[in-house]
């Protein structure tokens, strides 16, 4: 399940890996247990069935299919005396088909794991628990029942870590004259957020739901419609705890603010000015200019320095707009790790729609710990393997009614999707045209990426999407996994210098077509098990070790050397394709699709590595987006009377873009920001010292 997690296009982050922890307490004996799991306001995507025979063996059988892709397990697990795991498997595929293999067990005190992407041995100590990389949501139960007996000193874990627990809501349910008590709780020391889950209070406890709110409800089978309101419930928890995280990482700096002894990047020319200060007034920029002011007396009076509260002094360091993430699938947790990597704008790229406009509501209050979003409407056609996000229409006229609602709701863009009907793509694009929004997406199935340039597409996400314009025909479904697979084998075969290659990037380049690449997150095409993701290897000493664990987990199915050196092939000639496209005038957006930050500092790597300039890399995550998002009037570069969205760098990332990692401070508008306090508080070594602010003295 955790495996399943760490790359979907729509929720492609690490700290997933923690993020499902939901099961059962341990079942009686003979008992069957089953849970159905739901999707888009009730369509059934997946089951989990759990048998406990006469002798203790817990076998279980799990599967979700979302979006034409997801998990298929098979788990047999026994315990010991002490409620730890004596024996341990878990067999079958991952989301994107990499085989799962994993074992535990324990042999004269010594317990052994060994699994697809690693192996070690450890003694068994009294109560610990074997945590599994690809477990079902079954392998949790005897942590949960752990959890009950050993209350605040927690659940210790192997290889690592700590569980902790507690309730923060309850609640008592109704269905047909039956009643059923539960407990939502918090649990917390693996990865990077609390994970919650719903759990039963009678004699037998056990996990009775687990809610991704606006995405996916397990739910004890029968119970299905109480999923709802578990859902609510659990939104107003968790914005408790949020709430309390924004007030512990905040600092406000109102009034005005003094920033000098600073090297901006002019992000619309991509250059790094001589020293400079900046002078920012209530969460906006007021004035921008070379010199320190705070040591020139000829510009003194002029700034009227008695008003200025606080000064900053950048020591020479590099002072660059806020970074913006093109393409997110934000969540109310998302945001420590955006802001402590400089991410001050995210374009969300997908999401359910109440959802969405819950966040980007309570990031406007000042009540949600996380970057501004700018949203792009998400509109699918309905089929067995549609995402379940936004809008699923079935016609033209449901499609404009989508866009009818996306347009009254300010979003400037919205994104197309795989089941798309094909026959009235064109007739869309333009009706959304009409209302004044941009069109992105993804190629609809059974097209080519010419056929919706040709339509009217401003922007394809998916370095995949693009290259699939001369790797499919009439009857490639791009639904299924093949979207992944068939580039993955056939990309390393291609002629880039081939005329129809040619004509079709000199189509995009005279279009102005934008491409939003997500190279960073596609790096697990080539990813082989027991392999330190190449996307993170820069940054995994500095991560929790569960997470450095499932960094090393592999999601393709990459059988043997031959196939992996294709696949590796086939990868790197995805980035060059990206540095060609540049080359001829294509605009370029970074985007992640993936762990927040983190990826987004991979990708300018990767465009630095296709030919790209340090400084033409930068403007990727600055200005480019802010400019086909449409916000470039409010953010993007450092000048008047933009957002002081703003991010100080400990180290020059236009001279090496590795520094890009290096942010010591983050302004967004009136509040401040310290990295290293923000990832210290998620678990993360920081990678900076922070910058913090000086209040003047008052005369």
């Amino acid at each position: 399940m955790r495996q399943f997690l760490t790359r979907t296009e729509a929720r492609a982050s690490i700290f997933l890996l923690a993020a499902m922890l939901l099961a059962a307490m341990p079942l009686q004996a003979a008992e069957t247990l089953r849970y159905v799991i739901l999707v888009d306001g009730g369509k059934q995507a997946g089951h989990q069935t759990t048998e406990m025979a006469d002798d203790g063996t817990v076998r279980t059988e799990f599967t979700f299919k979302d979006n034409g892709r997801g998990p298929e397990l098979k788990e047999r697990y026994r315990l010991a005396a002490d409620g730890s795991f004596a024996d341990y498997e878990v067999k079958g595929t991952s989301t994107f088909g990499a085989p799962v293999d994993e074992t535990w067990q324990v042999k004269d005190g010594l317990g052994r794991w060994k699994s697809t992407s690693d192996a070690g041995e450890a003694p068994q100590r009294d109560g610990a628990l074997y945590w599994s990389l690809a477990g079902t949501p079954q392998s949790y139960a005897p942590m949960l029942a752990a959890l009950a007996k050993r209350g605040d000193a927690g659940v210790p874990l192997i290889p690592s870590g700590i569980l902790r627990a507690r309730v923060i809501d309850e609640v008592t349910l109704n269905r047909d004259g039956q009643t059923r008590k539960v407990n939502l709780l918090a649990m917390t020391g693996v990865g990077f957020t609390p994970t919650f889950v719903w759990v039963t209070t009678d004699g037998s406890p056990r996990v009775f739901a687990s809610i991704q709110p606006g995405w996916m409800q397990m739910v004890e089978a029968g119970w299905e419609k109480q999923a709802d309101e578990l859902e609510k419930r659990q939104k107003v928890a968790e914005a408790k705890a949020l709430v309390d995280l924004n007030k512990r990482l905040s600092h406000a700096i109102p009034g005005v603010t003094l920033i000098h002894n600073v090297r901006l990047f002019d992000s619309e020319k991509g250059v790094v000015s001589p020293l400079s200060s900046v002078l920012i007034r209530d969460g906006r920029i007021v004035r921008v200019g070379e010199g320190d002011w705070a040591t020139s007396d000829h510009v003194g009076n002029a700034l009227e320095t008695a008003s200025i509260a606080r000064t900053l002094d950048g020591d020479g360091r590099v002072l660059m707009p806020g970074l913006f993430d093109a393409h997110a699938h934000t969540s109310r947790w998302n945001g420590g790790l955006d802001l402590a990597a400089g991410v001050t704008s995210i374009r969300d790229m997908g999401n359910d729609n109440a959802t969405l406009q819950q966040v980007m509501a309570e990031e406007r209050e000042g009540k949600l710990l996380g970057a501004r979003v700018v949203p792009a409407g998400f509109l699918e056609g309905e089929s067995k393997m549609s995402a379940r996000n936004g809008f699923v229409i079935k016609d033209l006229d449901g499609a404009k009614k989508a866009i009818d609602w996306y347009a009254q709701h300010g979003y400037p863009q919205i994104k197309i999707y795989n089941s798309f009907p094909k026959d009235i793509l064109k007739d869309t694009v333009a009706y959304a045209h009409e209302k004044g929004l941009r069109i992105s997406g993804h190629i609809p199935v059974f097209l080519r990426a010419q056929d919706a340039v040709d339509a009217g597409y401003d922007e394809i996400q998916h370095i995949n999407q693009v290259l699939l314009n001369f790797l499919v025909d009439e009857k490639t479904d791009t639904r299924t996994l093949e979207r992944f697979y068939l580039p993955a084998k056939k990309v390393a075969d291609m002629d880039f210098d081939a005329q129809p290659v040619q004509n079709f990037i000199a189509l995009l380049a005279k279009k102005q077509v934008v491409i939003d690449p997500t190279l960073a997150t596609f790096d697990f095409l080539r990813q082989r098990s027991g392999q330190m993701s190449k996307a993170f290897a820069a940054v995994a000493d500095h991560m929790p070790p569960d997470v450095q664990r499932g960094l090393r987990v592999a999601e393709f199915n990459i059988p043997d050397d031959a196939t992996a050196a294709r696949y590796d092939k086939s990868y790197l000639k995805m980035v060059d394709f990206v540095g060609r496209m540049h080359r001829a005038g294509v605009p370029i957006v970074a985007g992640t699709d993936g762990l927040p930050g983190f990826t987004l500092q991979r990708e300018l790597q990767l465009y630095v590595d296709a030919g790209m300039t340090t400084a033409q890399a930068l403007q990727t995550a600055t200005w480019n987006p802010a400019k086909y998002a449409r916000v470039l009037d409010d953010r993007g570069s450092i000048a008047v009377g933009k957002r002081a969205d703003l991010i100080l760098i400990d180290g020059d990332p236009a001279h090496d873009i590795s520094d890009i990692r290096k942010v010591a401070t983050v302004i967004k508008g009136d509040i401040v920001y310290y990295p290293s306090e923000v990832y210290s508080e998620l678990g993360i070594k920081p990678f900076a010292d922070p910058v913090k602010p000086v209040d003047s003295v008052t005369k």
